[in-house]
């Protein structure tokens, strides 16, 4: 079973891609930059706003498949610059608590989409 649902509490894909897949019990959201769903624009120019709104998207998608933030496994952060490092970890732990925390890969790039500093997508998992 394959089904792609939007929400429009995310930004809207600004490609040919979904928001999200979801197949058999795995959800796959696509990479999120800090695009606020309301104006269409970057929220913040620091690392932290940044990660902060794109797991904010993460988590309004997660909503619409009816999973939540605590049902992600994985997750690939894209950084500009890797000295964000830190402010992100910081951020990015206040969303991600408890005792199954996702497995996580963090990875410099040259360039995001929109220049953001910040990209991260994710992979849940959920009960049928």
């Amino acid at each position: 079973m394959r089904k792609t649902i939007s929400t429009s509490n995310a930004p809207a894909a600004i490609g040919p891609y979904a928001q999200v897949n979801i197949v058999d019990n795995t959800i796959y959201v696509s990479g999120q930059i800090p695009i606020d769903p309301l104006t269409g624009e970057l929220k913040g120019n620091d690392i932290r706003t940044q990660t902060e709104q794109c797991i904010k998207n993460i988590d309004a998608i997660l909503t619409a498949a009816e999973s939540s933030l605590d049902d992600v496994i994985k997750t690939t952060v894209y950084l500009s610059s890797m000295d964000d490092f830190s402010a992100m970890n910081e951020v990015y732990a206040k969303f991600f608590t408890g005792r199954l925390l996702p497995s996580r890969a963090t990875v410099e790039v040259s360039r995001l989409p929109k220049n953001a500093l910040v990209e991260i997508e994710a992979i849940a998992y959920i009960e049928i």
